[in-house]
């Protein structure tokens, strides 16, 4: 075995550099030949460039396919590397983690019992978009990738709505072999302190609440693993209430599914955010990385089996989730806590912001020459306690209650919402034959609002309205998705339209709140004035709103659109929801009861 072959350019370069994609497809190649009965190297997915998206099975057990695994019972460990390509760290230290692994002469391997399943660079265009200032806010290698893809996707944001060729690649690599836990590394942004490391586990305040308590207990037991380590290591992203000053403190944040984090607890896996501290020295960082693949793996041999018959249970019990209230959002809910010799205390204590003693660095705010405004400037020679609130209350600020039956897409959107429901691998199927006046329940938006700029590429959109009975009408071609499957957390997030990150929030279906068909004022006038001569309760109610809605009053608009919304010519279809949601079963083209 060459040792010298499965270096990585880090360690060749005493960790001033990290490798290019050529790199990735050579230490790939030589660890499948070093160990040719533990490693499988394969291609999941092209990226929208066409580079070569490269991912390693790594296991001892015999199991190197999904089908194998799952027969066994193998726990498998996903290492996620390189979604932001500029925060290399976890490429390098998975490499380097892997080949130590591999290496263990130790008679009983942990590799035997686990499966770890590696993707050093996921978004391998933005990988080779290499230059020097990348990543300005990072302490080394001196030249990094891009963040974003080609097509400028921030592919942690894509998760839910699978925009980017990477991602739907990486849904179905995620899909296919059903990671028990997948790890994403990363490097923060932010302000300077002591820590090296923060860990956020889900599920721990979102998902099946079976979960949780193996969520905590994961992330505490991998806290007190890198401590012994020497590692200060943060439970919580640090991230600053108010952007750079430190005395704001922190305010956790529960991740929607756009981002991996908030993305496997709708799938009832356990996910960790892993993010090395990017003022760190690279060497540092790469060495406190591999220190926590290592450790993760470690977990995972010695409870996985356990967190596999959980997460069986809970893909069991997420198919008997129909008619339950189910949280889409979450917030910080929180008040300052009560500052010492103050007139009152707290009233709420639960709803208290508490405070912590931080471990960061001496520092300065003082105001700046060049924006005028207060910069900020840190010592890191100079340890010093920070004595900050951290806003770590947290409360559902949205819920939905899933269906009896399941949703429907209609057949004009099915060519465009398949590929991303296969994609995630929620089960779904097309009807076959049109329905008349079957009963279901329309959602009718009664009040849109557009962002005002695009973000990752897509106009979003925030709905204000409900479901509503009605009698209505499936056509062949439609996709009928039904609750009842492992996936209806993730099913009821993407087709809520109020949710986060549904396909509606995210501008999929824009066109339909839109209005396409307008009647000139001067024959909107003429028809009116005929309404109101015709019907006098009509005029009664246009009276009275007038005289009881000053702002409808001064709104000639508003006027017209009272009586047009009320006119056969007004578009039923107007800020309709092309999804519907079914109390009952579709089964064999059929509503069944």
């Amino acid at each position: 075995m060459d040792n010298q072959a499965l270096l990585t350019t880090a360690e060749l370069s005493n960790y001033r550099e990290t490798g290019r994609l050529e790199e990735v497809e050579r230490l790939s190649a030589e660890l499948a030949r070093s160990w040719p009965d533990a490693v499988r190297s394969f291609e999941y997915g092209r990226s929208a460039e066409g580079r070569i998206m490269r991912a390693l099975l790594v296991s001892r057990s015999g199991a190197l396919t999904p089908e194998a695994l799952r027969a066994q019972g193998i726990p498998l460990l996903m290492l996620q590397g390189g979604i932001h390509p500029g925060e290399s760290d976890g490429k390098d230290a998975g490499f380097i983690a892997l080949r130590e692994l591999l290496g263990a002469s130790s008679k009983d391997p942990l590799l035997e019992r686990i499966g770890i399943l590696f993707v050093p660079a996921f978004n391998t265009d933005g990988h080779e978009r290499f230059g020097r200032w990348n990543r300005p806010n990072q302490n080394g290698p001196a030249e990094t990738g891009w963040r974003t893809t080609a097509q400028n996707i921030n592919l942690n944001r894509d998760y839910m709505k699978a925009d980017a060729p990477e991602m739907r690649a990486m849904l179905r690599l995620i899909d296919t072999w059903d990671p028990l836990v997948c790890a994403d590394l990363h490097v923060t942004d932010g302000a300077d302190f002591e820590p090296d490391i923060s860990l956020q586990v889900e599920p721990l305040n979102q998902g099946d609440a079976n979960l949780r308590v193996s969520g905590r207990q994961m992330r505490d037991a991998l806290i007190a693993r890198l401590t012994e380590l020497g590692s200060l290591a943060l439970d919580f992203y640090p991230d600053l209430a108010s952007t750079d000053d430190p005395a704001s403190g922190f305010a956790l944040t529960v991740y929607s599914p756009r981002f991996s984090t908030g993305y496997f607890p709708q799938r009832n896996r356990f996910t960790v955010l892993v993010e090395t501290h990017s003022w760190k020295p690279y060497a540092k960082r790469v060495r406190v990385m591999k220190n926590t693949v290592t450790s993760l793996a470690e977990l995972v041999d010695a409870h996985g089996r356990g967190w596999l018959a959980q997460t069986n249970q809970a893909d069991r019990s997420a198919t008997h989730l129909s008619g339950s209230e189910l949280a889409l959002d979450f917030t910080s809910s929180w008040r300052e806590p009560a500052q010492a010799g103050g007139a009152t205390a707290d009233r709420d204590a639960a709803m208290a912001a508490r405070l912590i003693d931080f471990r960061g660095y001496k520092y300065t705010r003082t105001p700046s020459a060049i924006s005028g405004g207060l910069v900020t400037k840190y010592d890191p020679s100079i340890p010093q306690i920070w004595r900050v609130p951290l806003r770590d209350q947290v409360s559902a600020s949205l819920s939905a209650t899933a269906p009896l039956g399941g949703y429907v897409v209609a057949a004009a959107f099915a060519q465009d919402i398949a590929p991303r429901l296969e994609a995630h691998g929620i089960a779904f199927e097309q009807v076959r034959t049109s329905h008349e006046k079957i009963p279901g329940w329309v959602f009718r938006a009664v009040e849109v609002k557009f962002s005002a700029a695009p973000f990752e590429g897509r106009m979003r959109a925030q709905l204000k309205g409900t479901w509503r009975e009605e009698r209505v009408s499936l056509q062949s071609g439609a996709l009928y998705i039904p609750i009842v499957q492992s996936l209806a957390r993730l099913a009821v997030a993407l087709f809520e339209p109020q949710a986060p990150d549904s396909f509606a929030a995210w501008g999929l279906f824009n066109a339909c709140f839109e209005q396409k068909e307008h009647m000139e004022p001067y024959v909107a006038e003429q028809i009116a004035q005929e309404m109101l001569d015709q019907d006098p309760r009509l005029a009664a109610e246009f009276s009275t709103r007038c005289a009881q809605d000053a702002a409808f009053a001064a709104n000639p608009a508003a006027r017209l659109e009272f009586f047009l919304c009320r006119h056969a010519s007004w578009d039923a279809r107007y800020n309709l929801y092309p999804v519907l949601r079914l109390e009952a079963t579709l089964a064999a083209g059929k509503v069944l009861a």
